[in-house]
């Protein structure tokens, strides 16, 4: 039986995204051993994480408008070759500031080219599995936190920080340059008769007028707050940890669980949505973030992190495949891309202002109280914001060709 070829691209968008995300939020595995060896602070070291995610931000909107235009293997091969430069020239650095400029700027423009574009090329690939198949794109982003924190911890731990950094651009350049050569455009389906055509791609805007409505407003201020809830936590998990007199190998294992359960909520809200809808299944979705999130204010002990890492690691993993969904819901596939991408715009600069913001209030306070306490009322907020969601236009049934719809 011949092997439809979006099971393949949904293999390309696992990889990519694994090495590609995993190598940027290995960072936070970065963060102590670099501030013990160089003698920078940790505000100093997470604005490098601040520049990343809106280097990435921003690069997200542009790639994904290239991708539109030129394919997305173009521009998954050219964003694994600027990912692994800025890694290699970044384990060289001798100043914060240069540090800041190349893994915040050069790894973070590079990363941007990886999730929003292969997530879109997927769901142009499918029509039934849709939420599945683009979960799975999204298992990427857990898997690469699984399998790159510990990679980074043990690197780190016997060769140092710089060679560390330096082994993971090599280890960038060698998994995702060949892989992006398997990248390929969805094939154009035949034409179907006139209006039902159109209805089952879903309602077709430009960019310009998907930007200008409110439920790209409603979407992009929930990815945002959802994003902001879980940014600090996340980068910050394994040095909070590691604060409670935890190792910091043992510490790392911890972000390696929750990554674990990201993986598993990812699935299963796909599976999920695709059954009951990606709207409800995103407010549970949020709810549970925030609960999770606060659950890190009475925490001590080892198995406790376990636990509420494997909470909060299905919660926040689980709802960010949904925003891709519900783009495509309201604003169709041909310019998916770009919209998408707009979307993973607000969401990044709430990841960018995360790590920053809990790096200052540690500093300040010393200790995450106040940042876990932010982000349970930003939670809150994620959870009001996508209870105002409108549903979008109900597409006609049409039959689509068999090579979509599988």
């Amino acid at each position: 039986m011949k092997i439809f070829y979006g099971w393949v691209i949904v293999g390309v968008g696992i990889v990519v995204t694994c090495v590609g995300f995993g190598a940027m939020a290995s960072l936070s595995v970065f963060l102590q051993p670099m501030a013990q060896a160089m003698g920078w602070s940790r505000t100093g070291i997470a604005t490098a994480a601040l520049l990343n995610f809106l280097c990435m931000g921003a690069g997200a909107f542009v790639w994904g408008a290239l991708s539109d235009r030129f394919g997305t293997r173009a521009v998954v091969l050219t964003g694994g070759l600027l990912l692994g430069l800025g890694l290699v020239t970044a384990s060289r650095a001798t100043t914060l500031g240069e540090f800041q400029l190349l893994f915040g700027v050069i790894v973070g423009v590079a990363s941007g080219s990886f999730y929003a574009p292969m997530t879109a090329t997927t769901a142009r690939w499918f029509t039934r599995h849709r939420s599945l198949a683009v979960a799975l794109v999204s298992a990427g982003l857990s898997v690469g936190s699984t399998i790159m924190a510990p990679l980074a911890g043990w690197l780190i731990s016997s060769y140092g920080w710089r060679t560390a950094m330096l082994v993971i651009g090599d280890v960038v350049w060698l998994v995702i340059v060949p892989t992006a050569l398997l990248v390929r455009n969805a094939p154009v389906a035949p034409p179907v008769a006139g209006a039902a055509a159109a209805a089952a791609a879903g309602p077709e805007l430009t960019v310009a007028q998907a930007l200008r409505t409110p439920q790209f407003a409603a979407i992009a201020l929930t990815y945002f707050a959802c994003c902001a809830t879980h940014a600090g936590p996340i980068f910050h998990m394994v040095t909070h940890v590691i604060d409670q007199g935890i190792s910091a190998m043992t510490a790392a294992t911890v972000l390696s669980v929750a990554g674990l359960a990201s993986l598993s909520g990812k699935i299963v809200c796909g599976l999920v949505a695709d059954r009951v809808g990606a709207k409800r299944v995103l407010v549970a979705g949020l709810a549970l973030q925030a609960v999770a999130v606060s659950l890190y204010l009475v925490t001590r002990e080892l198995a406790g992190f376990y636990g509420v890492a494997l909470v909060f690691g299905f919660a926040y993993g689980g709802v960010m495949p949904l925003y891709a969904i519900l783009v495509r819901e309201y604003f169709g596939e041909r310019t998916m891309g770009a919209t998408f991408g707009a979307v993973a715009l607000t969401s990044t600069l709430a990841m960018a202002l995360g790590p920053v913001a809990g790096g200052w209030l540690y500093d300040a306070f010393g200790s995450y109280f106040w940042m876990f306490v932010g982000s349970v009322g930003i939670g809150v907020g994620a959870v009001a914001i996508a209870l105002t969601f409108r549903p979008p236009r109900a597409p006609a049934r049409s039959a689509l060709v068999a090579s979509r719809s599988m």
